[in-house]
């Protein structure tokens, strides 16, 4: 079946059937009804690409995620394929890993299928060294660019992201005001958004007068496992800290059993607090206090914004999503709380 069939069927022209799958109001809506009528019932479904080649518009959005197994990002490509198809527009997606080499591929291959634009899920795509993000920059000279959790500034970027900075200076504040003074920060990378996180950090225990050297901060793995591990070997005896701040749930939560294992209380003697408030926050004795940084808002914010480009109108190349602390049973305020 093809749009001669669907022309013979419903005692119009090619051209005529032509206007109604590309919306055109130069037809009647009778006319429509009884075109649509026929591809109803002949269960037609037009080409995609004969159509984006007419229409000089694939409907169609690339996305580009580092792993698709990883439950946060998972959940970024989740909220951006849902909103796309509320607005009409489907997918494709591209998990590209985290080397430069391989996310400049992935890229250019999207752009080789006439996509709309792109959306990159993760900071993690806008590298430290400025010269490794010209792929981006050449893709947005093509078509518009997303990036959701970080922010570079250029022509046709548009960037949504959380206050990742204001978030941890926000759990830092809070654990430093319940007397506690040895604070350890735990991150797995320094993407865009694990260096807004760390310095974030750095800062505010600069402003109550730490000095550099008095700042403990450790990159370790992300599994819960491996983070447990990782602490284990680097403390087998004393653990010096009495609070924790992670850039990841599932690092809190190997922390937490890590203060478990050891015969450390939580909340009492070791405060804990992660970040993404994942449905890992729930899976845990006591629960995980954890940082929200509104991943749904973020994205959908994204995708709106990235359809209001589309149809050329004006908006901010900017947005920026504040995070919530949310408390529970790691941290005493929450576990005062339920005490009471």
């Amino acid at each position: 079946m093809n749009i001669y069939d669907i022309s013979q069927k419903a005692g119009v022209s090619i051209a005529t059937v032509s206007r109604v799958l590309n919306g055109s109001d130069r037809v009647s809506e009778k006319t429509r009804q009884k075109v649509l009528s026929v591809m109803n019932e002949t269960g037609y479904t037009p080409n995609i690409f004969a159509k984006g080649l007419s229409s000089n518009s694939m409907q169609t959005i690339g996305i580009l995620c580092a792993n698709a197994s990883d439950p946060y990002l998972a959940n970024g490509v989740y909220y951006t394929e849902r909103t796309l198809r509320q607005f009409g527009y489907n997918s494709l997606l591209s998990c590209t890993g985290h080397e430069l080499k391989d996310k400049q591929y992935a890229l250019d291959m999207l752009l080789k299928k006439r996509i709309d634009a792109v959306v990159m899920v993760g900071s993690h795509y806008i590298e430290s060294n400025p010269e490794n993000r010209q792929y981006i920059y050449d893709a947005a000279k093509q078509v518009p660019v997303i990036i959701f959790n970080g922010y570079i500034e250029h022509d046709n970027i548009y960037c949504s992201f959380s206050q990742d900075r204001e978030a941890v200076s926000k759990a830092a504040n809070y654990l430093l005001s319940q007397n506690r003074k040895h604070l350890l920060f735990l991150y797995t990378m320094l993407s865009y958004s694990g260096r807004e996180k760390l310095y974030g950090f750095q800062k505010t225990l600069q402003a109550y007068g730490y000095s550099k050297k008095e700042i403990a901060a450790l990159q370790c793995p992300v599994s819960v496992m491996e983070t447990l591990e990782f602490l284990e070997s680097l403390y087998p005896n004393t653990f010096p800290f009495d609070g924790i701040i992670t850039s990841e749930d599932s690092v809190a939560i190997g922390a937490l059993k890590f203060a478990q294992n050891r015969g450390i209380h939580v909340p009492e003697q070791l405060e804990i607090i992660g970040y993404n408030n994942s449905q890992l926050c729930v899976c845990c004795t006591p629960e995980l206090t954890s940082i929200d940084n509104h991943l749904s808002t973020m994205c959908q914010n994204g995708v709106q914004n990235l359809i209001r480009v589309l149809k050329h109108e004006p908006i901010s190349a900017a947005t920026s999503i504040p995070c919530d602390l949310i408390f529970r049973g790691t941290t005493k305020k929450q576990y005062e709380i339920k005490q009471s």
